[in-house]
């Protein structure tokens, strides 16, 4: 072919996509039903519309991409969030509904789309978060014959759903989507995921509407209240000498804030939280005592093994909360509240189990309880506190030599949020820190990977969170290590151009893992000293502006600069290599020997 010829050709195929740009440009409104019949890629859109999903977190492939074509013409509607990996689709959906309170909705392909989804899958199953995954499947006729991206989904996904389905007819598709959004968002939440195969995205079928799903014959979310167990639980309350209550995310998942508030304020009894359960009372008031657990506070750690009635609240007696169970709380008798009646008698056998949502069991409990102080026992509580905070918390907080401190980055960042932020936070130390030293004043505002422990969880789960709550600041703390797992988000962050605020705290390991070597390992640290690339040039290069500090003198300026700055912002705080997480709960013991040092 000669020189012109070529020229012709390729001045023809420019003409073409000059052409598919402008009629992209247009873009005609397609109506949705025709004649009555609908798509299945499109009753998938509708049922989207009809359930007031708002933002969906996705990646594109062949298998789903007749829903993708679908939503071309949705996306006035919808709103698609492009992210570049399917793991940090599902951490994202995480964090817009933790933020949000709604439900996280996520688009994968087949195969190695659908199998990118499994860990945040089983993030989201433990820390009970309402999501709904579509993923798409091969068609009909090929299940079963190792095709091209064919996995079998359903059965890898079972273990880590509250349920899922595969579709293989588009008539399935209105019925089986109600269903799916009734049962992430009821009860005690959860993910699920639905499989749609490519012939039932691409097949019409006679359209009727969309219904919302109210019940299912076989599934009861909520179980039955029974009143006798309230009054047998009050009646033990009224006679404690020293109550204590622990409350976990169960409070924030089933919207009793108030309710909770109004109990513990009537009943005049400490209470301390679970990771999760963090801001559902705010951090200030003074019935809090703190955190629980491993890396929790001296004073309810030990008090946990000295009240004689703990009442547990929308919590599951996580390991790293009880420590070891032959030495957990055997003086007290234990109230349990919960929705989901197989968490009650699980871990620690009680003496009372209250089965419920606990936004309808608590003012029923607290319309039982006799309005009471405990002065003398809440005394003991700020006595360990004082103990906590000479011996360790003033010297993190406000050192005055030295690397800086996790923990005085978190304290200037609270005094310059005020304690509005929404703290969202990968896993380790600075996970660990950040709970404890986080301050909040409402409710939906720390955001971290509980049960699961999912390294990478924060930088996709805070871009989730500003799309969730779009009005407030978003802040992502993260390690040098977690960071470098998802860091590829930050071509989502640059391509939408959500706001997060992103910290990483570096101390040059996998710190977390570095303190137990050297306490329990007699310091043999095996592969935790992990080398990072310039986090600020990398920033940089998705345009996205940052700065790295290792002086104390410059953190304040530091940290004000990146609340102040317009836009996503970087910043690298480098900390003490050694630091160590302190108080712990060693392994093996009970969590009254919690050591400060």
């Amino acid at each position: 072919m000669g020189a012109w010829g070529l020229f012709g050709m390729i001045n023809s195929i420019l003409d073409v996509e000059e052409q598919i740009v402008v009629k992209a440009k247009v873009k005609p409104l397609v109506p949705a039903v025709e004649d009555g019949r609908l798509s299945g890629s499109r009753a998938v859109l509708e049922a989207f519309l009809a359930e007031d999903v708002d933002t969906i977190f996705g990646y594109p492939g062949g298998a789903i991409m007749p829903i993708y074509d679908a939503l071309y013409d949705y996306n006035d509607r919808l709103k698609h969030i492009l992210v570049r990996h399917e793991q940090g689709a599902i951490h994202a959906a995480q964090g817009y509904a933790r933020a949000s309170g709604r439900v996280g909705v996520v688009f994968a392909t087949s195969g190695p789309g659908a199998t990118n989804l499994v860990t945040g899958l089983a993030d989201a199953m433990i820390d009970s978060t309402p999501l709904v995954c579509i993923t798409g499947q091969v068609f009909a006729h090929l299940l079963g014959t190792d095709a091209f991206q064919e996995v079998d989904v359903v059965n890898i996904t079972t273990p880590v759903t509250k349920w899922n389905y595969q579709v293989t007819d588009a008539n399935e598709i209105p019925g089986v989507l109600a269903k799916a959004f009734h049962i992430a968002k009821t009860g005690r939440p959860g993910p699920v995921l639905i499989d749609i195969t490519k012939n039932a995205q691409i097949d019409k079928f006679d359209y009727k509407g969309y219904e919302r799903c109210n019940h299912i014959r076989s599934y009861r979310p909520k179980p039955i209240v029974r009143r006798e167990y309230i009054e047998e639980a009050a009646k033990i309350i009224n006679a404690a000498k020293k109550p204590f209550v622990i409350f976990g995310q169960g409070i924030i998942l089933g919207k009793a804030e108030k309710e909770f508030k109004a109990f513990i304020e009537k009943s005049g009894i400490p209470a301390a939280w679970t990771i999760l359960g963090l801001s559902a009372l705010p951090t200030d008031h003074p019935q809090n005592m703190g955190m629980l657990g491993m890396h929790g506070n001296y004073a309810p750690n030990v008090c946990t093994n000295d009240c004689d009635v703990l009442i547990a609240i929308g919590m599951r007696f996580d390991d790293r909360v009880t420590g070891r169970l032959d030495k957990y709380a055997k003086q007290a008798q234990i109230i349990h509240l919960d929705i989901d009646p197989s968490e009650i008698d699980k871990n620690v056998k009680a003496t009372v189990g209250v089965w419920g949502d606990c936004k309808e069991t608590l003012p029923l409990l607290t319309q039982l309880v006799e309005a009471k102080l405990y002065p003398t026992w809440v005394e003991k509580f700020r006595e360990l506190r004082k103990i906590e905070d000479e011996s360790l918390i003033n010297k993190e907080l406000s050192p005055t030599e030295g690397k800086i401190t996790m923990g005085e980055v978190l304290h200037q960042l609270n005094l310059l949020t005020g304690g509005d932020a929404i703290l969202v936070s990968d896993v380790g130390q600075h996970q660990m820190i950040t709970c404890r030293y986080g301050k909040f004043t409402q409710s939906k505002s720390n955001i971290t990977s509980g049960g699961a422990g999912t390294m990478g969880f924060a930088l996709p789960a805070a871009i989730g969170a500003k799309f969730g709550a779009e009005e407030r600041t978003v802040v992502a703390i993260i390690g040098d290590g977690g960071i470098q797992m998802t860091i590829q988000e930050l071509g989502t962050i640059m391509q939408t151009g959500v706001e997060v605020k992103i910290i990483i705290l570096n101390n040059e390991f996998l710190g977390m893992v570095r303190q137990w070597q050297q306490l329990f390992h007699d310091k043999r640290y095996s592969f935790v000293d992990i080398a990072s690339p310039d986090y600020v040039t990398v920033a940089k290069g998705y345009y996205i502006e940052g700065n790295k500090i290792s002086e104390r003198e410059y953190l304040q300026q530091a940290l004000q600069t990146m609340l102040s700055h317009k836009g996503s912002y970087l910043l690298e705080v480098m900390v003490g290599q050694e630091d160590n997480v302190f108080p712990m709960v060693p392994q093996g013991c009970s969590v009254s020997e919690i050591r400060l040092s």
